[in-house]
């Protein structure tokens, strides 16, 4: 088992300790704005930064990864508890540690059956779509905070564009004033001096000016009083049908930290060459919302921003998110009273800069060019998520990647594979349209898995290459081989699709043969009552010799050839 910290020497320590400096100013501020888009008080968004992330950092496998709540999973949880109880309530937050809590086990859940696999369905434009969806409706929200419009930011998003858009008359203009220059020097700083925290810089200059001209009595909104002390132990307390009703959005919140977490941490463990276990990341990930849903926080997540930020910073181990731990904790014994001046347009303008790439345009621009299926399965994600909500995005997410699962299985490559006579060549060349392999001879391959979307197609497949092959005058054909290399199952439909191309097989005379059938899917045909007496070659070479009558070097090969695929 890997030891905590793996990677630190006596070489790197300077700089470990430095980057966990700059972790600080970059999450302490985005942690104050995530805890209020997820309808929680500030000290939730500190909490999770400190024993959650201890936790996290001393028991994952990778080196660089950040845990913390980040901006999609503290919508998820503002869409689906707000429902439940009224954001900034005790039950609120009770229902925000009992949803962390839920996640922490299905993480352990997932790293101790090793289902991580599930999170493979979240494909990349239902990710894009869902967090997208997520991203627009907190903008939403971040932009009334700029202008300093009140709405209710736990409503339907449409009611929240209601919200804005009849409250512009009540902009405040000092905090758009605020708000304006806190965007251009966040953009600006990232383009053109990227190692500074301006985050943490726009929050300190804010807050001075809010502080000498007393803005707030101008109206400008402040984050106000933020507890001091360290996090207490605690646990949810709720009846078991309230348990339930929590469960669909921890099912959401896991895959989707899943599928983000487990990609990310992987991405960096190849790039700087050390390895990674995703069952220990899992593990890693629910022992850390057990703590977070212990400690007063909500439910912690990957940050992918916070990695890459501190892989630009040089860091190549965990050691940051200690120095972030200790930092936070210092902060909240002793400087409490700095926050509570913080002006609320500041915190919009950061948190919203953030979100942005979140928004996922470029990504649905390269689907639109890529895929334009895949560009509507994200659209479709997006618009649910947005306009219906964030559980129903996930479900509809799901469906619409077994659709698109079934779409491509239910269109394999099946192959009509060509000779040259010689016996010493491969079957590589291309077969035209209605050539036999060999004399009286068709070898077919299925590219995939013979099962319920494909075994109609591929019976299909075959009568027209014989039909082709009659039609273009290669004499008759007597023997059909199919190419089993890549038929890696067959199950029940496929099996009855194939039985009745049997059938058809024995009414036109032609006698069926295997080639290169692999060992488990020998017996699988056993079973299914398939391969019968019929023969079964080692070889597609093999098969020419003994049918065709050409010599056979016994090797097995590559092949390739005429793709035909379903409906074609």
């Amino acid at each position: 088992m890997q030891r905590p910290l793996a990677g630190l020497t006596r070489r790197n320590l300077v700089r470990e300790l430095v980057a966990g400096v700059t972790l600080i100013a970059i999450a302490i501020p985005l942690n104050i704005g995530y805890a209020q888009i997820a309808g929680l008080p500030a000290t939730a968004g500190l909490y999770a930064l400190i024993v959650p992330t201890i936790v996290y950092a001393l028991t994952v496998s990778s080196r660089q990864l950040i845990a913390s709540p980040d901006a999609a999973a503290a919508a998820l949880v503002a869409s689906s508890i707000g429902g439940l109880a009224v954001a900034g309530s005790d039950d609120y937050a009770t229902l925000a540690l009992a949803q962390a809590v839920l996640c922490g086990i299905m993480f352990l859940l997932l790293a101790v059956f090793k289902l991580g696999f599930l999170a493979n369905f979240l494909s990349k434009p239902i990710l894009v779509g869902f967090v997208g969806g997520l991203a627009l409706d907190i903008l939403v929200s971040q932009i009334a905070k700029m202008l300093g419009v009140k709405i209710d930011s736990g409503g339907e998003f449409v009611d929240k564009v209601a919200g804005l858009v009849t409250g512009l008359g009540t902009t405040n203009l000092i905090s758009l004033a605020i708000a304006v220059l806190s965007v251009l020097v966040l953009l600006a700083g990232k383009r053109f001096l990227p190692a500074v925290p301006w985050a943490l810089v726009v929050l300190v200059v804010a807050t001075v000016v809010v502080v000498l001209a007393s803005l707030d009595d101008a109206g400008v909104s402040v984050l106000g009083e933020v507890p001091a002390g360290p996090p207490a132990l605690t646990w949810p307390v709720l009846d078991w049908t309230t348990w339930l009703m929590l469960i669909p959005s921890a099912i959401a919140l896991t895959l989707v930290t899943t599928a983000e977490g487990l990609l990310v941490s992987r991405s960096y463990g190849e790039k700087r060459g050390y390895p990674t276990n995703p069952n220990r990341d899992l593990f890693a990930f629910g022992l850390g919302n057990l703590a977070a849903g212990a400690s007063g926080s909500f439910a912690v997540g990957s940050s992918t921003s916070r990695t890459a930020a501190m892989d630009q910073a040089g860091s190549r181990t965990q050691l940051p998110s200690l120095v972030l731990a200790v930092g936070t904790l210092l902060l909240l014994l002793f400087g409490t009273a700095l926050l509570a001046d913080i002006p609320s347009p500041a915190i919009g303008a950061i948190v919203g800069v953030a979100i942005l790439p979140l928004l996922g345009i470029r990504d649905f621009i390269g689907l639109w060019k890529a895929d334009r299926f895949e560009f509507i399965v994200g659209a479709v994600c997006f618009l649910v998520t947005l306009f219906i909500g964030s559980i129903p995005g996930i479900v509809v997410a799901f469906v619409l990647a077994l659709v698109n699962l079934a779409k491509r299985a239910a269109n394999p490559a099946i192959d009509v594979l060509a000779s040259s006579g010689e016996p010493s060549d491969s079957l590589l060349d291309e077969a035209p349209k209605g050539q036999v392999t060999a004399p009286g001879v068709v070898v077919v391959r299925l590219a995939a898995p013979l099962f319920f979307a494909n075994g109609s197609v591929f019976s299909d497949a075959v009568k027209r290459a014989v039909e082709r092959a009659r039609a273009a005058g290669n004499g008759p054909v007597r023997h059909l081989v199919v190419d089993m290399e890549a038929v890696t199952d067959v199950d029940v439909t496929g099996a009855e699709s194939f039985e009745a191309l049997l059938v058809w097989l024995e009414r036109e005379r032609i006698d069926l043969s295997f080639s290169r059938v692999r060992p488990d899917a020998k017996a699988r045909l056993d079973h299914l009552g398939l391969l019968g007496d019929r023969a079964s070659y080692e070889t597609n070479r093999a098969a020419l010799a003994a049918l065709a009558g050409a010599a056979a070097p016994g090797a097995g090969e590559t092949v390739h050839g005429t793709t035909e695929h379903g409906g074609a």
